[in-house]
């Protein structure tokens, strides 16, 4: 359910509103905006004594929550969430763009990629340290020496570092070096992990997996929320289809379908999305047409000899075109890439 308060219900008001939810044995979720604060109720409402909530003093009304995800929905927070790591925005009409290689390989890589594509225009630096593999041989990632190439290459030029954090044990480890905690799409629903990351109250980018519905995108979000992370940002990369002729297929309408239901900004990977680096700046510029408030995109100086994924990866050439032309979409669309 949702108390919202009067506009001008005091301080004390919702400190007594807070301790009455919490004395029933439900979790207040606090949520301030600029025309009304309410509080989020989560829990099991079934056996609590809710009537009288409203008649407490500063309470306007309380309403039900209709939607199976409470935190994430828009019945609770109709303003947009926007998202801030560093120099990295995305949304509020920003169009967050984070690029860089699938794997940190080595300081020359990652630096050279670092300084390219924030001279291309990005401003958050995505690579992975920690990288799980559908095979136990392939590349592995660098793990530690990975994260602290990452915060090398933030000190040369600034980026926000995007990594992805594969175990609840490693996030302690990987939130020292991180800017944003990337949660992939295999551990979409590993619900231990999205508790622990909802703990650090830092940003986290939360994958769609493969075979999951958006619901259950948003339900995997609510995880997060309700552990006190608010910084949370839902990724697109594409779900599994009879189709063959592109790696994943890679669904827009996700975009304003989301937008639609939740608060949270919405961000699109291209690269996962298709699997083929001469289908990404296509499908990227139509993310942006279709309201996406990020992108995601997988570059390399060399995607050839890339430690994995080197068939959907931009060099930097590509990734120039590509900035340029979304970047033309954006302004089209009245928003700001970058």
């Amino acid at each position: 359910m949702i108390i919202v308060m009067q506009a001008e219900a005091a301080q004390s008001d919702l400190e007594h509103v807070v301790a009455r939810v919490e004395g029933l044995g439900l979790r207040p979720h606090v949520i301030v905006g600029t025309e009304r604060t309410v509080v989020a109720v989560v829990g099991d409402e079934r056996n609590a004594q809710m009537s009288g909530l409203e008649t407490l003093p500063g309470v306007a009304s309380v309403l039900p929550i209709l939607a199976p995800y409470k935190v994430a929905s828009l019945e609770v927070q109709s303003e947009p969430t926007v998202v801030q790591a560093g120099p990295l925005v995305v949304g509020g009409g920003r169009v967050g763009v984070i690029a860089g290689p699938c794997s940190v390989e080595s300081r020359e890589q990652i630096v050279q990629t670092a300084r390219a594509v924030k001279e291309a225009g990005a401003l958050g630096l995505r690579g992975g340290a920690f990288k799980p593999r559908t095979s136990p041989y392939s590349f592995q990632g660098l793990k530690e020496q990975g994260l602290e190439l990452l915060a090398e290459a933030r000190e040369a030029t600034g980026l926000a570092i995007v990594t992805e954090v594969v175990s609840p044990e490693d996030v302690p480890l990987v939130a020292r070096y991180a800017d944003v905690l990337q949660v992939g799409a295999r551990n979409m629903q590993n619900y231990r992990l999205l508790e622990a990351v909802g703990r650090t109250r830092v940003p986290v980018l939360l994958k769609r997996g493969p075979a999951a519905t958006v619901e259950e995108l948003l339900l995997a979000a609510e995880y997060i929320l309700d552990a006190g992370n608010r910084q949370v940002m839902l990724c697109e990369r594409g779900i599994r289809t009879f189709e063959t002729h592109t790696r994943f297929t890679l669904p827009l309408a996700t975009v304003p379908w989301l937008h639609a239901r939740t608060h949270l900004p919405v961000v699109v990977d291209p690269s996962h999305g298709t699997g083929h680096a001469n289908l990404v700046e296509s499908m990227a510029a139509a993310s942006v047409a279709a309201g996406a408030d990020g992108l995601i995109v997988e570059v390399h100086p060399d995607p050839k000899c890339a430690a994995s994924d080197g068939g959907q990866t931009l060099d930097i050439p590509a990734f120039r075109r590509m900035m340029d032309v979304c970047r033309r979409v954006a302004a089209a669309v009245g928003r700001t890439l970058g």
